[in-house]
């Protein structure tokens, strides 16, 4: 139960704080964001607030920010359409009832002739058996209402389309910008709770009934040489730990300005499908003012470097798709990192959120790298993508994330299970 709690709340921050980033900088340049949504499918909870509805939906898989013009969202008015209009106290229609006019009885009804919700912002037509010709303002916030639900009009200047591409770009890379600010909110809290890491290889913590308890480790020790090998940094030792499972070692340490020579034997440990070593130590932490106030920084930078040269391994083929993880995966490592405590888990959801701002940054059509792509493309030509065939690209690159999806899941239930 901690774990799946611990999953949830992660995961609500991560996505939380991304589609936020959509949301502050769409209304930031005057779009009009119709809903803000946490996961997909059937709505669990619901509430609207500044033209907006808040959602939380049933299947924890990310989320979303609609805005207006991006989606197909209310039937165009033909000539003959007859519909009903509602009135404020200025004149305007503030209503355009679609359907159900009998459930409307204080509606005008109107043959419509014309139409323009976008620019205009007037429907022109007749009354039912009448010859005068009619013409009615529509207030730029009125309500479109089909099958009884309301759905607020978008004239063009409050659609993303028609904002200029420095807005619309920022608007989509306020997402993958905001999982890097928080990223680098959390390391520096972390620099200032724990410390900062050690660059020598020094223990910090010694594990019970571990084996490096059983060989003699101490808190303080620096580890000098493993296996004949010279070792410089904390890297330089787990790396050597984890190439010999199960096989005894020899380590030399420095212990208060003398040299010990010690044997450990690593305890064999299965992670991404490999046997690697561990002997059940944590690296000694630094207490420096400076390095902790940069420490949200250079971790940042450090884990994006990381994620983006495995990325280019991927395309590279040096990195096999088995290796990757989905929600499964990232559950199931969750659960192992929530079982070493707290710091470890606020580092976890650092470095997740990391990771989903680069993702979310790659080219890829359906994800905001692949959004912006067009946008580019845009200011090269000098023109805008035709919308369907973007639609028919963005579509198919949501096809295909979605196979990769299935295929990664599949990995990790077999992991797991298989």
């Amino acid at each position: 139960m901690t774990t799946v709690i611990a999953f949830i709340l992660m995961f609500g921050l991560l996505v939380f704080v991304h589609e936020w980033g959509h949301l502050i900088f769409a209304k930031r340049a005057g779009m009009l964001a119709r809903e803000f949504a946490i996961g997909f499918g059937p709505k669990v909870f619901s509430f609207t607030k500044n033209e907006t509805l808040y959602t939380i939906r049933l299947i924890p898989a990310g989320g979303y920010v609609r805005v207006a013009g991006e989606d197909p969202e209310i039937i165009d008015l033909k000539p003959g359409h007859h519909i009903g209009l509602e009135f404020d106290e200025s004149g305007l229609v503030n209503k355009i009832v679609v359907n159900n006019k009998s459930r409307h009885p204080d509606a005008r009804i109107v043959e419509v002739e014309h139409a323009d919700l976008d620019h205009t912002l007037t429907i022109n037509g007749y009354e039912p058996g009448e010859e005068e010709k009619l013409s009615f303002n529509v207030h730029p916030e009125a309500m479109f209402v089909m099958d009884e639900k309301e759905t607020q009009i978008a004239p063009y200047d409050r659609q993303f389309a028609s904002k200029p591409k420095r807005k619309r770009a920022m608007q989509l890379f306020a997402g993958p910008m905001m999982n890097f600010v928080l990223a680098l909110i959390l390391f520096t809290i972390l620099g200032f709770v724990q410390g900062i890491p050690s660059d020598e290889a020094r223990f910090g913590e010694i594990q019970e009934n571990s084996p490096a308890s059983e060989a003699g480790f101490r808190a303080g020790d620096e580890v000098i040489q493993a296996e004949g090998q010279q070792v410089e940094s904390w890297e330089d030792f787990t790396g050597i730990v984890q190439e010999h499972p199960g096989e005894t070692m020899n380590v030399t340490l420095s212990r208060n300005g003398t040299t010990e020579e010690v044997e450990v034997t690593p305890r064999s440990v299965k992670a991404q499908e490999r046997e690697i070593g561990q002997v059940g130590v944590t690296r000694a932490f630094e207490d420096s003012f400076a390095k902790k106030a940069t420490f949200g920084f250079t971790q940042t930078y450090e884990w994006s470097t990381l994620i983006l040269t495995n990325l280019g391994k991927l395309i590279t083929g040096q990195f096999s798709i088995d290796m990757l993880s989905g929600p499964v995966g990232i559950y199931d490592a969750t659960d192992r990192v929530v079982q070493t405590g707290l710091t470890n888990f606020v580092m976890w959801t650092a470095v997740l959120s990391v990771n989903l701002g680069i993702v979310n940054l790659m080219p890829i059509p359906a994800l905001d790298g692949g959004r912006l792509l067009f946008i580019g493309v845009e200011l090269i030509r000098g023109k805008p993508v035709d919308p369907q065939k973007e639609g028919a690209i963005t579509f198919f690159g949501f096809a295909l994330l979605l196979l990769l999806m299935i295929v990664v899941t599949w990995n990790d239930i077999q992991r797991l299970f298989l």
